[in-house]
């Protein structure tokens, strides 16, 4: 796709999505294997939604969601499909890309230190999720997230439940949302992780503990998108 650059006023409204998340300590688990570890975080830029469908399509001219709608957030997109975007918004904003597809391969490498969007790592993503505490949600669920319960069996436009503590809104509920990681590579190979729940979900996997995994390229599914991020500046 031909590239050009956002005007100023895009741009600044992309910048105003994107709320500074001061660095810090995570403690980390995952169910299947009963470990637990603490990841250090550094400060970060994360948007205060996950990507909705009419900045989607702005950027790839392209929707696929199975639930439409300008304000609802785009799901149905693969990690590839993710890293495709955020490669593509720092093209137009003038910002150096963080990821670089290897020729021939299904495979791409990641520049930490690039100034360009990108997803968030799991630590980050949970990190900001919790907003500096160890709860395993920021509020009453109902509140906060659309769930099974609550959600008429579909996404909801963003930006409507309570935001957490930082400024973020729906990182629990709605669409789950895809991180940057490699699952476990040893037992899932290039399985990517993803986070949060979604609206399908029943009350006890949405929680910002909760990881699930799924194939980068392949996995597509209405209740999946991701949410983006960038280096502190």
């Amino acid at each position: 796709m031909k590239t050009r650059n956002l005007p100023p006023k895009d741009w600044q409204a992309i910048r105003d999505l994107m709320v500074e998340v001061p660095g810090g300590n995570v403690e980390m688990r995952d169910d299947r294997t009963k470990k637990k570890w603490t990841a250090q975080v550094d400060a970060f830029l994360l948007a205060k939604y996950p990507v909705t469908q009419e900045l989607y399509q702005e950027i790839t001219h392209g929707n696929p969601s199975s639930f439409k709608g300008g304000q609802r957030p785009v799901e149905t997109v693969s990690w590839m499909d993710a890293v495709v975007f955020c490669n593509t918004i720092s093209k137009l904003t003038e910002l150096s890309p963080c990821y670089t597809p290897l020729p021939n391969e299904d495979k791409i490498t990641f520049d930490p230190t690039a100034n360009g969007f990108r997803l968030p790592t799991e630590a980050e993503w949970q990190y900001a999720c919790q907003a500096g505490t160890r709860a395993i949600t920021y509020g009453e669920l109902d509140q906060i997230a659309w769930y099974k319960a609550n959600s008429r069996q579909q996404t909801q436009d963003v930006g409507q439940k309570q935001p957490n503590a930082w400024g973020l809104y729906d990182m629990l509920g709605n669409v789950w949302e895809w991180c940057s990681d490699i699952y476990d590579e040893e037992v899932y190979g290039s399985y990517r992780v993803f986070r949060g729940g979604g609206w399908y979900d029943e009350e006890r996997s949405v929680m910002a503990t909760t990881r699930r995994r799924s194939h980068p390229i392949s996995f597509r599914i209405d209740d999946l998108g991701f949410r983006i991020a960038r280096n502190s500046t």
